[in-house]
């Protein structure tokens, strides 16, 4: 039984609901799946299926009218797996469309239509489900005297390998006996027989038969290979090994020799360590305005005329002309797919995950279906920019990442800002970490590092130099601690010195790592941190999805508590060596929902910066 069926406008005004359905909705099915799913780019699923308060368990179904941008949902209790929705959602779509009108905002009238509506579907499945009952019956039946026939054959045919078998172990004495005289005529022995045999024993003995005959060559090849490889060795042990040449530095102008750069701590006579003071690297990138330019289309023109040539050809150039000026009546499905192909196609070429682009272009082809194509517009371009809306939607972050307003109002509260920074090996977790602090250092805001990265060698050790470069304080305990401990004593200490931030440094994991896993578990609920980002690579491709949505379902499952903390925010390093393969944010973001908050494009402490997603849109989309 249907729970609830709504029509609304892309806008968000309901124009009618059906008034049978008296049971009130668990939870917010409807909201959920406008955040989740339709303003996600995400609409080109076939269903979408909510878990509410109390157990609540929905499916909602939903079509388009893109046409008059009317969106219709129906949703259902998961469990009755109701055959007729999509059916009743595609009538209700044809008989609202008809009586649909913008000025009107309510369609009492519509209820009769809605109930005969249903009743039909109802009926039509029903009929459906007693066809498919009366058919199985007929079919096992079949099934049956197929298997007393199959039966009976197989009885035959064992009786008959059975005397062969018994024969053929004559023939192969007689085989063996040949061979121990020196004869090696076994080949002809076995087409004498499988002649004797029949069609039935024939397969077997030209199997066996094969299976002698690789065995043999596989002794050659063997043989032959050993020579080949004593014959490499031997050659190998004439040559001598090359001394190696070093190269000499080069003297200009008879001038002194310059300084060796070393950039390691300077330890005083005692051995003991100076302490360095903190230099001054410039402004940070995150407080700098990039400026765009859009030079790029001019050649976004160009591949577009190029992707609607093979069209031209297709249709000619009158029609096409024609269509270009008339405009199309309505977007059908075959008229988009050579566009979306291509744009896919694109898509996967800037380091996109193919899964991600094909729901994409799903998406796009569900919001352009059914719609009027414009006057003096082409397909190509109107895909171009539905795909540009849709991506700049979705790197657009839905809530505000300024951490510096987070700090204060942290700071009103009278406790410390904790930053957690999670991810896989080596995608440089404690770098970035440490640009993130020379950031705040600039907005005067204290920090303190966590090193809770008790598991790799020279982790605590790398932490320490960041910390003392930067001249801020770090809280350490060592190796083979516990992580969640070290961090919650680490901000119990903030709290104590009043340090603004802290942030935490913790091991690199794979997402199938389930001890890690369990331990970033254990720390993220011990200590409830006001920020978790994960740290990637920007050079990652289909692996960022595997990544992030691993990471995400380990920390739901291994959560203590019901409502489980997620990702919040992802930082994207190394983005200074990927050129125009930005796909790895839009898969990311695509993936878990969070917002690129910093991006890392270099090694010094001031090339961390924000993500301009106009440029990642427009690189994605050239």
């Amino acid at each position: 039984m249907l729970e609830q069926l709504l029509i609304f406008t892309r806008g968000g005004l309901i124009l009618w609901t059906c008034k049978e359905f008296g049971n009130a909705l668990k939870g917010s099915p409807i909201d959920t799946l406008i955040q989740s799913c339709l303003l996600e780019e995400r609409s080109g699923a076939a269903s979408y299926n909510y878990d509410g308060p109390q157990g609540a368990a929905y499916t909602l179904k939903w079509t388009f009218h893109n046409d008059l941008g009317l969106v219709f949902v129906a949703v259902y209790q998961r469990i009755l797996h109701l055959l007729y929705v999509d059916e009743l959602l595609a009538m209700v779509k044809h008989e609202f469309s008809e009586i649909y009108d913008p000025k009107r905002t309510a369609y009492s009238d519509f209820d009769e239509t809605f109930r005969q509506l249903r009743k039909e579907a109802e009926a039509r499945a029903e009929e459906l489900k007693k066809s498919k009952q009366m058919s199985k019956p007929i079919s096992n039946s079949k099934k049956q005297g197929q298997v007393q026939k199959s039966g009976f054959k197989g009885g035959s045919k064992k009786k008959s390998e059975g005397a062969l078998v018994n024969d053929g172990g004559d023939g192969d004495r007689r085989k063996g006996s040949k061979l121990a005289n020196g004869h090696s005529n076994g080949h002809h022995v076995d087409i004498v027989e499988s002649k004797v045999n029949g069609a039935d024993n024939g397969i077997e003995n030209m199997s066996s038969d094969a299976g002698a005959f690789d065995v043999n060559k596989l002794l050659k090849l063997r043989a032959k290979g050993g020579k080949k490889t004593d014959t490499v060795v031997s050659k190998g042990s004439k040559i001598e090994p090359k001394k190696k040449i070093t190269k000499k530095n080069r003297v200009w102008n008879d001038s002194p020799p310059p300084e060796k750069l070393d950039f390691t701590d300077s330890v005083g006579e005692n051995g003991n360590h100076i302490d360095v003071v903190a230099a001054d690297h410039g402004e940070s990138m995150m407080d700098k305005e990039e400026i765009f330019s859009s030079e790029s289309e001019d050649e976004e023109d160009e591949e577009v005329e190029k992707d609607s040539k093979p069209e031209t050809k297709k249709k000619g150039w009158f029609s096409s002309m024609f269509q270009s000026i008339a405009g199309k009546a309505n977007l059908e499905k075959s008229d988009l797919e050579p566009a979306l192909k291509a744009l896919k196609d694109r898509l996967m070429t800037k380091n996109v995950a193919e899964e991600i682009a094909e729901k994409l272009c799903e998406s796009v082809a569900a919001s352009l279906e059914g719609k009027k194509l414009a006057s003096f517009t082409r397909v190509t371009s109107t895909v171009q920019a539905a795909m540009e809306e849709a991506l700049v939607r979705i790197l657009t972050p839905r809530r505000s990442i300024d951490i510096l307003r987070d700090v204060h109002a942290a700071k009103e509260q009278g406790k410390p800002y904790v930053v957690v920074f999670v991810g896989v090996n080596g995608v440089g977790k404690s770098t970035n970490l440490a640009k993130v602090a020379y950031w705040l250092l600039q907005h005067n805001v204290s920090v303190m590092m966590a090193a809770c990265d008790t598991f790799r060698s020279g982790a605590v050790e790398q932490l320490r130099t960041h910390a003392r470069r930067l001249q801020i304080p770090i809280f350490e305990k060592g190796y083979e601690k516990d992580p969640a401990v070290v961090a919650r004593e680490a901000i119990q200490e903030a709290t104590r010195n009043g340090s603004d931030v802290v942030l935490v440094d913790t091991a690199g994991r794979m997402q199938d790592n389930e001890p890690l896993m369990r331990a970033l578990s254990k720390l993220i609920n011990l200590n409830n941190p006001d920020l978790v980002l994960f740290v990637g690579e920007a050079l990652v491709g289909n692996d960022a999805v595997d990544q992030l949505s691993k990471f995400n379902q380990k920390l739901a499952d291994l959560s203590a508590t019901p409502s489980s903390r997620l990702i919040d925010g992802i930082l994207l390093t190394k983005f200074d060596t990927i050129d125009d393969k930005v796909g790895a944010a839009l898969s990311m973001v695509y993936i878990s929902g969070a917002p690129v908050m910093f991006v890392g494009c270099g090694q010094s402490y001031t090339d961390l910066k924000k993500l301009n997603v106009k440029s990642i849109v427009r690189t994605l989309l050239k």
